[in-house]
């Protein structure tokens, strides 16, 4: 049950009751002090004002009206101040209700069911082909994890979709790349070094406009000429001798490539065509003229630094048979950037798989088909040689009004092209249809910077004209801020360059191994290892999850391997110590105990983590304060998990666990447990602990980050 959802409806019922209009909200929320009762209902004051009538006369009489109403779940419901209305909950319910959570074998720990589950997309993470993934992809990664987690928790479908940046002008580099890797190998087998590595390291001591640069760059665009004249069978520059075998036998995996070869690769040919567009070289391309009969060759000249624009052309007309290879070179190229992922991903704990994997290129056969239907809505218009849309409301600093370009005057694509195609897609109405029904809720985890473009998207494809997103559709921008360095600015490395997420994780690690050793240095080092690993990913995550995701914040190694405060560590240490009293418990318990508690699957001190989703048998009682003071704050987990799923916000999560961990220790200070005076007691309260470690352990592991029985 969502006790606060319940006592909202209930308090509705009891306004009603007493006069006041429909629409007037209660307003009830968890009370700040204990003095004040439970929950409060805050609403009466708006009432009254709108009503005109006095306030604390309105609620005397919504507390009247309230009695039966609450009576089965509150004790006492009074007036305070102006006209405010303190809820004091039944002891006994509160008991009644978390002895059912234990009893129920589905460890749902009473987050009820939704009476109309929706089909939740979730967009996170989008990396690039051919770059490594760094900090930048970090929050966007982590999460929309978590939101995907919890929302299936809660019981909805949740797709996840990783829109990765595959397609367009940057994949010619790409291909480019593999080309010359492909005729660097075809050298070292002459005997020749590793021109990639050789030249690479020169021009990267280059600078433009210098004559010696000149004198490199005119030497590579010789050989890259040469080599491409050799490298056919029948066309110049057909790639069938050299460059489409070596493709073959990368998918056949008689020959690898690695990512970080790929990514040198990408890196050869930005800095030649950087450092070309300061010169006038031009290098031969191959084109197709003519109609029909009549078609030839003709291999005009193409400026040197913008080699890359012809090829990724080529790549988009890739349905031309000539144009084969660089297709092929694309998708070695993408599964590589793919498998390299789902390394990062599989090291942070990230529940995306390659088949969730749906880029840019996943579209571009719908992209005609968004502008045909663009255009059959009357909202496409042509400014200034391109295609776009003029959502209403949107002007730009000078007044005008602000278009979405759909499609650039060389007939390009772009973002926004792709992100009408993917809405479509999602809902099941553009080209192919998805496995799943379509999408009711559709969540774009990305930077918070990107919300003019998102807000412009969503009112293009909202338009009743358009239609791609009907008005039963939500469409969400889950925008976060920027992690920030010590200095306030965006995080880099000492030298200034960004970071790569794999070293954040290896930095995270040893960090967490330094942390671990000094405190436990008797742990054999395996057994440190592995607690440094779940410590130093889990502190990762945590970091940004406490934060609220709109704002930016200061990344700080100190902060989040901290015991002291609302971070990993802290939690899972509060975790462990919660299991190491049922630990005590076993090795204390007789058999006879052992069967009263009904703690199934536990076997001397190990654990059976089946036995987290099974139901225990007994009775939690509230006797002392600190044990209703945990018992409240457990009751309000499932309120808890509604209100993250419905305003993705991760951080009041992790709020919620650390003032359970607190509450827990308050518990644990003030009520012994296996020392308790009787029986009946020492159970309640080892079941309170259990209840307590499912809990916290249900909520790390929405938030992605893994618990230790033993730290």
């Amino acid at each position: 049950m969502n006790l606060r959802a319940e006592l909202d409806r209930r308090m509705g019922e009891a306004f009603a009751a007493a006069g006041i209009p429909a629409g007037a909200a209660a307003v009830v929320a968890p009370s700040a002090r204990a003095q004040f009762g439970d929950y409060q209902a805050n609403g009466v004051m708006g009432a009254a004002k709108r009503m005109g009538g006095n306030p604390r006369q309105l609620a005397e009489k919504v507390v009247a009206a309230a009695g039966p109403i609450l009576d089965d779940l509150a004790e006492k419901v009074e007036v305070a101040g102006p006209g405010f209305i303190n809820i004091h909950l039944r002891t006994e319910w509160l008991s009644t209700e978390l002895t059912g959570w234990l009893a129920v074998s589905d460890g749902r720990l009473g987050i009820p069911a939704p009476e109309n589950p929706q089909t939740v997309v979730v967009d996170y993470s989008a990396p690039n082909i051919a770059k490594e993934m760094h900090v930048g992809h970090l929050r966007s990664t982590i999460i929309g994890d978590a939101l995907a987690r919890i929302l299936a928790f809660t019981g909805h479908d949740v797709v996840r979709q990783n829109h990765i940046g595959d397609w367009g002008r940057q994949f010619g580099v790409v291909i480019l790349g593999l080309w010359h890797m492909c005729m660097s190998r075809k050298r070292q087998q002459a005997g020749e070094p590793d021109y990639l590595v050789t030249d690479g390291a020169r021009l990267a001591q280059c600078n433009p406009g210098e004559e010696a640069t000149l004198r490199l760059l005119e030497a590579i665009r010789d050989r890259h000429e040469a080599d491409w004249e050799a490298d056919r069978k029948e066309i110049r520059g057909d790639g069938e001798l050299y460059f489409r075998p070596l493709l073959d036998r990368f998918k056949d995996k008689t020959e690898e490539v690695s990512f970080d070869q790929l990514l040198d690769a990408y890196k050869f040919v930005t800095s030649i065509e950087d450092l070309a567009k300061e010169t006038n070289l031009d290098i031969p391309i191959r084109e197709e003229v003519g109609e029909k009969q009549e078609k030839h060759w003709e291999y005009p000249l193409h400026p040197y630094h913008q080699l890359s624009r012809h090829v990724a052309a080529m790549l988009q007309d890739y349905e031309k048979l000539d144009n084969r290879q660089e297709f092929l070179a694309w998708e070695e190229a993408r599964q590589r950037s793919i498998d390299k992922c789902g390394e990062v991903y599989d090291r942070l704990g990230v529940l995306l798989e390659a088949e969730d994997v749906r880029g840019e290129s996943d579209y571009r056969d719908d992209l005609p088909d968004v502008i045909a239907d663009l255009a059959a809505s009357g909202k496409l218009t042509e400014s200034e040689g391109a295609r776009c849309v003029f959502p209403d409301g949107f002007m730009g600093k000078d007044g005008e009004p602000l278009p979405m370009i759909v499609q650039k005057s060389n007939e390009g694509y772009l973002y926004a092209t792709t992100d009408l195609a993917a809405i479509r897609y999602r809902r099941g109405t553009g080209s192919g249809l998805p496995s799943w029904a379509p999408a009711d809720r559709i969540l774009y985890v990305v930077d918070a910077r990107q919300s003019l473009h998102f807000q412009m998207l969503f009112a293009v494809a909202r338009d009743p004209k358009v239609n791609f997103a009907p008005p039963g559709v939500s469409l969400e921008h889950v925008g976060f801020g920027t992690m920030m360095g010590d200095d306030g600015r965006p995080f880099k490395t000492r030298t200034g360059g960004t970071v790569k997420l794999m070293d954040l994780l290896d930095e995270a690690e040893q960090r967490a191994f330094a942390f671990v050793s000094e405190r436990s240095p008797d742990l054999p080092e395996a057994e440190r290892r592995q607690i440094a690993r779940t410590v130093g990913i889990g502190a990762v995550k945590y970091a940004d999850l406490s934060q609220n995701r709109s704002s930016d914040y200061v990344f700080s190694w100190d902060k989040m391997l901290s015991l002291d405060g609302n971070t990993a560590p802290y939690m899972q240490y509060a975790y462990a110590r919660v299991r190491s009293i049922r630990r005590k418990s076993l090795a204390d318990l007789t058999i006879k105990d052992l069967a009263d508690l009904n703690l199934e699957g536990l076997d001397n001190l190990s654990v059976d983590r089946d036995a987290e989703n099974r139901g225990v048998s007994g009775s939690i009682a509230l006797a002392e304060s600190a044990e209703r003071s945990l018992g409240l704050k457990l009751l309000q987990f499932p309120e808890t998990i509604e209100a993250v799923a419905r305003e993705c916000l991760p951080n009041i999560l992790c709020g919620y666990l650390f003032e359970l961990a607190g509450a827990f220790m308050g518990f644990y200070e003030s009520c012994p447990v296996l020392k308790a005076g009787d029986e009946g007691t020492r159970a309640s309260r080892l079941l309170l602990c259990e209840l307590t470690a499912r809990t916290i352990k249900a909520g790390l592991n929405m938030l992605g980050i893994e618990t230790l029985e033993q730290m």
